[in-house]
């Protein structure tokens, strides 16, 4: 993709996700769900299939969901994330519009770099091409050196958050951008939907490589501290709250030109009410909408995700709290089925990340 054709998602880390919209979704009628190209694929190697989003996903294989989460920490791991949307856009005011919709510096991004998400409101010289692709998520410590015995492609000169077309175990014409939901270095494979068996197939081939699901994949993102949106963060989120400063752009804070600049820059100067914390305790699985309480019992706010944490043997959770209760280190309470626990606010990620960047 180049900055004068086209630029294509590479499906930003913080818009991914999983857990109780996964609950939620356990119920959806089987008959109405759309499948990936992988769906036979899921049940000839033990995939257990659920709704998830519209989709009928797998939320884990032979393997328990733990096995899988540790397997990818330390090996790696294959996930069928066809269900991302994917798209192109396109035309001389493509830069302009994305801008008029995120607070990131869109027009500083080299080529291979750029992020984007579904628009209903096209300028007057944009266009959108919703792509009909497979994606696959190669995901762990290993995950690199397996997918170089299959490119040509010198893997080391592609750093976090960038892309490059290439042919991948003589599947031609993928997109390999260096990004993931899981805390670890990896790759999202953009593939043809008729060869994403084939190219599936080929990776697996390596001892190193195992499927998992929707159950490891929320459990690992959640250690690494990153969003499910729509839980964690939504349209009634600014970065400030959600923590995600990092996301606007130097030159756009400058110009406050972008959307709910008003509103956000003075939070960033120290202005804001509420923050997203991390949450860690022990005793009984915290999970979302769970209160969070002072130590006086006043009510500050609810879990958004939460989850037993396979690396650490503790909880993991995050939510929101008054800017007051945001450092770590201070003591809260969670209420869990009725009964308060101790939790302490915690720096995120709570397991180290591993993405790979240029020295």
């Amino acid at each position: 993709m180049q900055r004068a054709g086209s630029m294509m998602s590479c499906l930003g880390l913080c818009l991914q996700g999983l857990p109780s919209a996964l609950r939620r979704s356990l119920s959806s009628a089987q008959d109405v769900l759309r499948r990936t190209p992988l769906y036979d694929f899921h049940l000839a190697h033990g995939g257990k299939m659920v709704a998830f989003a519209g989709w009928n996903l797998p939320v884990q294989y032979r393997d328990s969901h733990v096995d899988s989460h540790l397997h990818t920490r330390r090996h790696c791991s294959l996930f069928d994330v066809s269900h991302m949307l994917q798209t192109k856009i396109f035309g001389h005011d493509r830069v302009k519009l994305m801008e008029s919709l995120v607070v990131g510096d869109i027009a500083e991004l080299k080529p291979n770099q750029d992020k984007v998400r579904e628009l209903q409101n096209m300028g007057s010289d944009v266009g959108l091409e919703v792509m009909d692709n497979a994606l696959l998520a190669l995901q762990g410590p290993t995950a690199a050196q397996v997918l170089q015995a299959g490119v040509a492609d010198d893997l080391r000169k592609l750093p976090f958050m960038t892309s490059a077309v290439m042919e991948v175990f003589g599947v031609s014409g993928c997109r390999v951008t260096r990004c993931g939901y899981t805390g670890e270095d990896g790759v999202e494979i953009s593939v043809l939907a008729a060869e994403a068996v084939r190219l599936a197939t080929a990776l697996l081939e390596n001892p190193e490589v195992k499927l998992a699901g929707l159950a490891a994949r929320d459990s690992l993102r959640l250690e690494a501290g990153l969003c499910l949106y729509g839980n964690d963060i939504d349209e009634h989120t600014t970065p400030v709250e959600g923590s995600l400063s990092w996301t606007l752009g130097k030159r756009r804070r400058a110009a406050m030109d972008f959307p709910g600049a008003s509103v956000i820059v003075p939070q960033l100067k120290g202005k804001v009410q509420r923050r997203r914390v991390g949450l860690m305790c022990e005793g009984a699985p915290v999970r979302a909408h769970n209160p969070i309480l002072s130590m006086e019992g006043t009510v500050l706010g609810a879990v958004t995700s939460g989850c037993p944490s396979p690396c650490l043997k503790k909880n993991v959770a995050m939510g929101y709290v008054p800017h007051e209760y945001s450092r770590p280190g201070t003591l809260l309470l969670v209420e869990v089925r009725r009964k308060l626990q101790m939790a302490v606010v915690s720096k995120m990620p709570f397991v180290p990340t591993n993405y790979y960047t240029l020295k």
